[in-house]
């Protein structure tokens, strides 16, 4: 309970503190609980000190646990338990694991529904939404859209199958809970029995997909009971993986959601849609970051921006009068950018590593990596972690110099994004969870 009170206290002080990254230039803590995609607020910051600085498969790893089925969902940790989904019988039946953070052990392993699986990208699985927990249940979405609730013990609480998601894309964004509320975008494409082979495709598979439609949703359930609370309606908008943050504007809480040419804040309380910009692409995946009151995100495929968006005093359609700039080169088109303080750090797909200037949009640095990236990278202790999909962590230093500390390899292809437990790194695999620490 004290844990609990800690977590939601250093939560709501990071949110009073306004439009924040809340965690931009993150103080020494003990151990501290990751509970969504991308930790607390989805930052992908941690404040823990002492992680491990070089690793291998047989070096630093204080255990290695195979994970059955299949899922590109990320690690979540509370209280010293990891919580992921999986996916068995080409992808028909859904599961949600529980791990002993200290040991590796499989506490239980929970077949919660059956799914019927239907088109997706390669890079995707039917289980990549990532779980997301406020200590008393665990929440899990599948690639069908269906919403599960568990007990920490891995009783299921209730169901909720209203939404039947459909995407040329498949499921790719995950849930956040605020206030009582689970949250989840539904950004789908118009269903087809038989997805056809592009560009052979015609304008009814490409409704949602290359066709803005109005049929995307941003739902919300109720933790306790799973009933739906509200709907949000975007609007005219296309397919999107983007996970949802919370943000305090203007003295009041918003949901900021981006989507296939849209980037958008709700009304928490009753998914009113408060504000809008155009930007034109589908297929987003990156989710935005935040600090001093400025949203940075990328838009899809077409025309790859990335852009800076003030929050204060945005009412309606803003893309004439809050975008504050605009960057074309270098656009990260999976992995979401990360803040510390005033350089915003990205990766491509194709393994070029950007710092930019967070007032001008302008390049700082850019250096070549090397590899493939999927995983979103994380910060700690003046250091970012970017994992690529081949398994290599390389460490770099997070500042206005270009400085590599340090590169590891796992040797297992990896797209999830990584985790952070005290002096501890939490990596999934195609294969296995990997827990790095000295």
């Amino acid at each position: 309970m004290q844990r609990l009170l800690l977590f939601t206290l250093a939560c709501a002080a990071a949110l009073l503190a306004g439009c924040q990254s809340p965690d931009s230039t993150p103080p020494s803590s003990a151990a501290e609980n990751w509970p969504r995609f991308r930790g607390p607020n989805g930052q992908g910051h941690s404040r823990a000190t002492g992680l491990p600085l070089n690793w291998s498969a047989t070096s630093n790893v204080v255990w290695k646990t195979a994970i059955p089925g299949e899922g590109w969902s990320s690690p979540i940790v509370w209280d010293g338990k990891i919580f992921l989904t999986s996916v068995t019988e080409n992808g028909s039946k859904c599961h949600v694991l529980c791990v002993d953070a200290a040991t590796g052990a499989i506490l239980w392993n929970k077949p919660v529904l059956e799914q019927q699986p239907r088109r997706k990208e390669n890079k995707n699985s039917h289980a990549t939404p990532t779980a997301t927990t406020d200590g008393e249940k665990v929440y899990a979405v599948f690639g069908d859209g269906s919403v599960v609730a568990l007990t920490m013990q891995g009783e299921v609480v209730w169901t909720n199958r209203e939404v039947k998601f459909y995407s040329r894309h498949g499921l790719g964004s995950s849930p956040i809970i605020h206030d009582g509320l689970l949250i989840m975008a539904y950004d789908g494409s118009n269903p087809v029995t038989a997805a056809g082979n592009w560009p052979k495709v015609d304008d009814n598979e490409k409704t949602g997909w290359q066709i803005p439609w109005d049929k995307a949703l941003v739902v919300a359930l109720d933790t306790k009971t799973g009933k739906r609370v509200w709907t949000g309606q975007r609007g005219l908008s296309r397919i999107a993986h983007v996970t949802p943050f919370v943000a305090k504007v203007d003295g009041r809480d918003q949901i900021i959601s981006g989507a296939g040419d849209r980037l958008q804040g709700f009304d928490p309380k009753t998914g009113e849609l408060i504000w809008s910009i155009y930007a034109q692409g589908e297929g987003v995946t990156p989710s935005p970051v935040l600090g001093d009151g400025v949203v940075y995100a990328s838009s899809g495929f077409e025309k790859t921006t990335l852009r800076a968006v003030k929050l204060a005093g945005a009412k309606g359609d803003v893309t004439a009068t809050h975008i504050l700039w605009e960057q074309k080169k270098g656009v990260t088109t999976q992995p979401s950018p990360i803040l510390v303080g005033t350089n915003l750090f990205s990766i491509t797909d194709g393994g070029v590593a950007y710092c930019y200037n967070t007032a001008n949009g302008e390049i700082i640095w850019q250096e070549r990596v090397g590899g493939n990236y999927s995983a979103s990278p994380v910060h700690a202790d003046g250091k970012i972690y970017f994992l690529s999909e081949s398994g290599d962590t390389t460490v770099i230093e997070a500042g206005p110099q270009f400085k590599v500390l340090a590169k590891n390899s796992l040797g297992e292809k990896c797209q999830a994004s990584m985790a952070v437990s005290g002096q501890r790194l939490i990596i999934r695999s195609d294969r296995n969870l990997f827990c790095v620490g000295k």
